[in-house]
């Protein structure tokens, strides 16, 4: 049976033997999504690139403690966010000051994309567009809570902030980017 048509826990097995064509196969299966993932917190072609890279090398070193509690590619996940944050900090581009101190009882609206808004209209690269121009702490929570399906305890916990910072700098951020949208939205509509 050739690698290529190998199922993921037959290739995880053989990347924990220090397989390198397994490991390729695993890389070529998987860089798409991380790149991506990489992208959306670091916003840089290149450097979503090398950090992207980075995360591999690291998860093939630490293959070992993959004990698939969780599927392949969440455990990658994981590590390419916590790559990109740290590499996001490192360049002080991201300054956890930015997430804001003030705290505020806010609740979660789960149709904030929905009020008052032509989705018709809009277009899902409108949309992603005008999370990559929001502020770096709202994007990177919008980012993690929304497209990377993290929960507030573990985005506090990614984040180093506290759970109220990380429900109150949601809140902002979705109703920063329902701006964005609404004011997106009166631009796009005809006039006639």
């Amino acid at each position: 049976m050739s690698i290529n048509s190998q199922n993921i826990e037959d290739l995880i097995i053989l990347c924990k033997q220090k397989n390198q064509k397994a490991q390729f196969e695993v890389y070529n299966r998987y860089s798409k999504a991380m790149y991506n993932v990489a992208y959306r917190i670091v916003k840089d072609e290149h450097f979503a690139q090398d950090v992207m890279q980075e995360a591999f090398l690291k998860a093939f070193t630490k293959i070992d403690t993959f004990k698939e509690e969780v599927t392949f590619g969440a455990w990658l996940k994981k590590i390419v966010i916590n790559y990109s944050i740290d590499f996001y900090k490192k360049n002080n581009r991201f300054q956890l000051e930015d997430l804001g101190t003030t705290v505020q009882k806010v609740e979660d609206d789960a149709s904030f994309f929905i009020d008052n808004l032509d989705l018709d209209s809009l277009k899902i690269s409108n949309v992603f567009d005008s999370i990559l121009n929001l502020k770096d702490n709202y994007r990177m929570v919008l980012t993690l809570f929304y497209i990377e399906g993290y929960d507030h305890e573990e985005i506090s916990e990614i984040l180093k902030i506290t759970n109220a910072n990380c429900r109150t700098t949601l809140n902002r951020a979705k109703n920063t980017l329902r701006k964005k949208l609404e004011e997106l939205d009166r631009i796009t509509k005809p006039c006639f």
